[in-house]
């Protein structure tokens, strides 16, 4: 198979430096890619060879729209490309905020930002490192800019990790930013820092404790409640029912990471069996194939779950040798 590009400098752009985008697609593909000059010679498996060019072509025609491409695009095209055998419509999706546009990196979130488009009410549950809160606050900031919300309002528990809040220093907002710190910084991410600033003053964004909600309707707002899976059912309730007129939604969480007290139920996974199959609820579940942090995130993600299934199921080996113990009793 041979490709063509008709731009040189694009070209050596798509190829990247010392050809190291086209060995990362040759690495996961198991294809042989010769270039010479701009142009590509492609060998292997014919399916292979497809997906291949499917990955450039798509690309290329970023690079051809401005946008830059680099190691993190190729790996996410690559998914995609492989997940949809070759079909590369996911990887035209985009948000478009101040600073960036965001692409999604896996199916899931592909899935994800449609959902988002699509419903009222959208839960993104699954480990660190897959994107849920940082495309949920991207998808808000787009809205923003085109004028479909008048306000972003950010929100988390603030669930104290063995200090209590009273004690902490500071005023109330001194208090409460550490728990909203990844918050902001996925704003900072997406809009000039000035920006952020007048936004905040103006209460165009509001960054709050999940307490803080009690009482509102939120209407006209993109409205994110992140670590959901520290709220407690009546906090989730509380919450959910805060949603107005044209507004959205989206709550965030992992449940292998609960921190309230022992023995109390997580609002989360009170959510999950209460709202599953309601129309204009949405539920997104990410898993450790949708990590796009540093790639150790991914095998750190699967080790846990590795264990605590095998956890699991001793358990109830245990649970189900003492019921038939007292059976023989």
């Amino acid at each position: 198979m041979i490709m063509l590009f008709d731009e040189n400098n694009l070209a050596l752009q798509l190829f990247g430096p010392h050809h190291h985008y086209l060995a990362q697609i040759e690495q996961r593909l198991g294809v042989a890619i010769n270039a010479r000059g701009n142009e590509l010679t492609i060998t292997g498996d014919a399916e292979a060879m497809d997906i291949a060019r499917a990955v450039l072509d798509e690309l290329y025609a970023r690079l051809k729209r401005g946008v830059t491409v680099d190691h993190k695009d190729i790996d996410a095209a690559l998914r995609i490309a492989v997940h949809n055998g070759g079909n590369m419509s996911d990887a035209g999706i985009e948000i478009i905020t101040r600073k960036r546009s965001i692409s999604p990196r896996t199916p899931v979130q592909a899935d994800y930002i449609r959902a988002i488009d699509e419903n009222e009410l959208v839960f993104g549950l699954g480990p660190a490192g897959t994107g849920k809160t940082y495309l949920a606050v991207a998808k808000a900031v787009e809205r923003l800019v085109k004028g479909k919300v008048d306000r972003i309002i950010l929100s988390r528990p603030a669930v104290e990790a063995g200090e209590q809040l009273g004690f902490l220093p500071g005023d109330m907002r001194e208090k409460v930013d550490p728990y909203l710190r990844p918050l902001y910084d996925a704003l900072h991410d997406m809009l000039p820092a000035e920006q952020v600033a007048n936004c905040l003053k103006r209460g165009d964004i509001e960054v709050a404790p999940l307490a803080f909600m009690r009482g509102r309707t939120l209407a006209d707002a993109f409205v994110i409640l992140d670590e959901a899976q520290n709220t407690t059912a009546v906090q989730m309730k509380m919450f959910l029912t805060r949603l107005g007129e044209n507004s959205r939604m989206v709550v965030t969480g992992d449940l292998s990471q609960v921190d309230l007290p022992r023995g109390t139920r997580s609002g989360l996974r009170d959510a999950e069996e209460i709202l599953e199959g309601i129309k204009d609820v949405s539920f997104i579940r990410f898993s450790d194939k949708d990590v796009v942090r540093h790639h150790l995130v991914a095998d750190i993600v699967r080790a846990y779950d590795e264990v605590e299934a095998r956890r699991k199921a001793a358990a109830r080996y245990e649970k189900k040798g003492s019921a038939d113990h007292g059976n023989d009793d």
